[in-house]
């Protein structure tokens, strides 16, 4: 409100909610002007200036006066002394504090403010009555003020307290000369300035008030409480800058400048070492219109100065550490420099790596070499297909051993064989009690079963009696010649221990043999269930035939075999044709004549097995014309087959069959030592094989060094020769190790 003094209207303001932050500016003369509370502030660091003590009326009783002093007025005059006197005590450390210490910071934050207040200052008449230690009028006046006080502000005098307005004689105050501004002197060591350092949170002491004899209302300090800072500040110089004003607060106060009364007041220049106060040293100012004897003001309490608190730097990109340490400053980044200085950087690691990539190229092993095959890996006979004479009639099958079949015809489907049969028999008997060279076997004796047996009329038998001995190898003469059914029994329980357990070692070893269609339930095929097809016999006559004995006692004609009388002639009289040597015949009702049989024809000087079979054959009234139905239709087989299986060169010495693939692209050729024939017959299709022989392929070598083999065929018609090394066989180089990728 009007006449309400600075204090009162900073202590309203505070009790707003609002800070007060910057202390009013002194005039250069004059009554203080109406109280306007100061704009709200942000905390911020500011820069700390030691307080000055106030000054006391001797010091400014020293000084020449610039004008009359004012005729005393009685009582009521000596009371207004001592007010004033107060009342500029405790404004002078806020003066000292804020007005001239803004200046002094040197940021020029009050120029157009200090100049605006200048020339208001001049065109008001009325200011020459302040007086310096009266602090001017805030810039801002408070929103709530009203018309009278704006009024007061223009008026040719500063606005007065209402206390004092009261108190105060009707008679003018003559007017003064406006004194001129002090010029400011460089402060000294007590005064100057600390830069980087937070205003201190102690409050001043207000000077004490003169005795009087009534109380007298006297102007307030507030102390305001220094809010604590948010967050740890880092060390650095800080200007203050005054905030602008706040429109709703100030309200018409700035609409413009032209009605701002104050003016900038330089720093006060320190005082001499004789008139600082003995308790504090402090310089104690004097004023005009104060009394000689009014008490020296309290001196000012500060607080401990807030330490600096340092944050860690973060840490220096390389180029510029190295820059400061060489004390030379880095090149301007561009897109070069970065493409180069990565180019540094990334170059050693690549060469890092790719070192460490040859090494683990270089000591990894080499893949195993291989022998593959180059030439044409199938050939055909020559003379176009095969035509073999196949029966009419039943089914069958031929096949040279070790080349492969030359043809079957009929359903092969399992049928009866008869006695055949005693094939497996012999198998199973040699196969568990072989004969080696020229010994007869173990020695076997006869049974009371098997005598019995013998006097059979329907079915053939061998005159053998209870209690004789034989051996092994007579025993199985008189199996495969006469083709004995009471042998066949007496084997199986010799063997075995009863017949069905030999029948069951006679499936086992058919399934071993890959017979897939066969079934046997008797040892001498006199039953009709034990069936089979042509496939299935010729594995059992490669199987068999693998025996000497056994291929012995099937190309003999006829036997004689002590303990019988005569000589026991063998009923396959296919076996007097050159080349034929057997194997068995059977023949009966449900299966017709049947006859497996093996010949022999010679190529390129070595003998070639054949092999055949005639089942089904029943063209013929008895039983005996259809067995030998069977074998006549075989012989023609066998004839055919004898011509027409002959041998053909397709590997010449010398000729390049394959290479060696060293797993790295690297091929060193091979070539055959000899030449290669293939046996076969028109039509035939033969494939080529290159093995490594069971040795393992060499990484080096020499021209000339045999490496494996190339061959045609398999099992005993399989024939082969040896290849080797065209050129030296040498290891791959560097640039291959380096460049494989297994």
């Amino acid at each position: 409100m009007a006449g309400e003094s600075p204090d009162r209207a900073e202590q309203q303001g505070s009790s707003e909610g609002k800070t007060t932050a910057a202390a009013p500016t002194v005039a250069s003369s004059g009554t203080p002007a109406s109280g306007v509370s100061a704009p709200d502030r942000v905390d911020q660091p500011t820069a700390v200036f030691k307080t000055l003590a106030p000054r006391a009326p001797e010091d400014d009783a020293e000084k020449p006066a610039d004008k009359p002093a004012a005729e005393p007025r009685g009582e009521g005059g000596d009371r207004l002394k001592q007010a004033v006197a107060a009342w500029v005590a405790t404004a002078a450390p806020e003066e000292t504090e804020d007005g001239p210490a803004e200046d002094e910071a040197g940021d020029g934050a009050s120029d157009g403010r200090a100049d605006a207040e200048e020339a208001e200052a001049d065109d008001a008449a009325p200011e020459a009555s302040r007086t310096p230690e009266e602090p001017a009028s805030a810039p801002e006046e408070p929103a709530a003020a009203s018309e009278a006080d704006r009024d007061a502000d223009d008026a040719p005098k500063a606005a007065e307290p209402s206390w004092f307005a009261a108190k105060k004689p009707e008679t003018p105050k003559p007017a003064e000369p406006k004194p001129e501004t002090p010029k400011p002197e460089t402060p000294t060591s007590g005064t100057k300035p600390s830069s980087g350092t937070k205003p201190s949170s102690e409050p001043e002491a207000a000077a004490p008030a003169p005795v009087a004899e009534e109380p007298v209302d006297q102007p307030t300090t507030m102390f305001r409480a220094v809010r604590p800072p948010a967050a740890p500040a880092v060390d650095q110089p800080t200007t203050a800058f005054k905030l602008p004003r706040d429109a709703a607060a100030t309200g018409a106060a700035a609409d413009s400048d032209s009605e701002r009364t104050s003016t900038f007041v330089p720093l006060r220049p320190d005082l001499p070492t004789e008139r600082k106060t003995p308790s504090t040293g402090a310089s104690t100012p004097a004023s005009a219109d104060k009394p000689a004897a009014s008490a020296p003001a309290a001196a000012p309490v500060l607080g401990e100065p807030e330490r600096t608190r340092q944050q860690p730097l973060p840490p220096l990109p390389p180029l510029d550490l190295l820059a400061e340490l060489t004390n030379t400053p880095p090149p301007p980044p561009n897109a070069w420099r970065t493409t180069l200085r990565r180019v540094r950087i990334w170059t050693p690691l690549v060469l890092l790596l790719l070192i460490v990539f040859a090494i683990v190229q270089m000591v990894r092993p080499l893949p195993a070499p291989a022998l593959k095959l180059s030439a044409a890996p199938t050939y055909t006979f020559e003379g176009g297909p095969l035509q073999m004479p196949w029966p009419d009639e039943g089914q069958g099958a031929v096949e040279v051993e070790g080349v492969g079949s030359m043809g079957t015809w009929g359903a092969q489907k399992p049928a009866p064989i008869a006695s055949v049969t005693k094939t497996m028999t012999a198998y199973v008997i040699l196969r568990d009690h072989p004969i080696k060279g020229n010994k007869e076997g173990p020695e076997i004796t006869i049974d009371k079963k098997a005598a019995d047996q013998a006097n059979a009329v329907h079915e053939s038998t061998a005159a053998v009696k209870e209690g004789q001995t034989y051996s092994e190898k007579e025993l199985l003469q008189l199996l495969m010649i006469p083709s004995a059914n009471n042998v066949a029994r007496l084997l199986a329980r010799w063997d075995a221990g009863s017949e069905q357990a030999f029948v069951d070692k006679m499936n086992a070893a058919a399934k071993d043999l890959g017979m897939t269609q066969s079934r046997y339930t008797d040892p001498s095929g006199l039953l009709d269930s034990t069936v089979s097809t042509p496939r299935d016999q010729l594995k059992l006559a490669k199987a068999v035939m693998q025996y000497d004995v056994f291929r012995e006692i099937v190309n003999m004609p006829n036997v004689t075999v002590d303990g019988i009388n005569g000589r026991i002639e063998n009923n396959n009289n296919i076996l007097l044709h050159d080349g034929v040597n057997g194997i068995k015949t059977g023949s009966s009702t449900p299966a017709g004549g049947n006859l497996l049989w093996s010949a022999n024809t010679v190529v390129d000087g070595q003998n070639r097995r054949i092999l055949g079979i005639v089942m089904g054959a029943k063209n013929a009234k008895v039983l005996n014309d259809k067995l030998q139905l069977a074998i006549d239709n075989s012989l023609k087989l066998i004839q055919k087959a004898q011509n027409d299986v002959t041998s053909a060169t397709f590997v010449k010495k010398d000729q390049v069959v394959g290479y060696i693939d060293d797993g790295l692209g690297g091929r060193t050729p091979v070539v055959a030592t000899k030449d290669l024939k293939a046996v076969g017959w028109p039509g035939l299709e033969v494939r080529l094989a290159l093995t490594d022989g069971g040795k393992a392929v060499p990484h080096s070598g020499k021209a000339g060094d045999v490496v494996g083999t190339v061959s045609i065929g398999t099992g005993t018609g399989k024939v082969s020769a040896p290849v080797a090394l065209r050129t030296d066989l040498v290891e791959p180089g560097f640039d291959k190790k380096l460049t494989r990728v297994r």
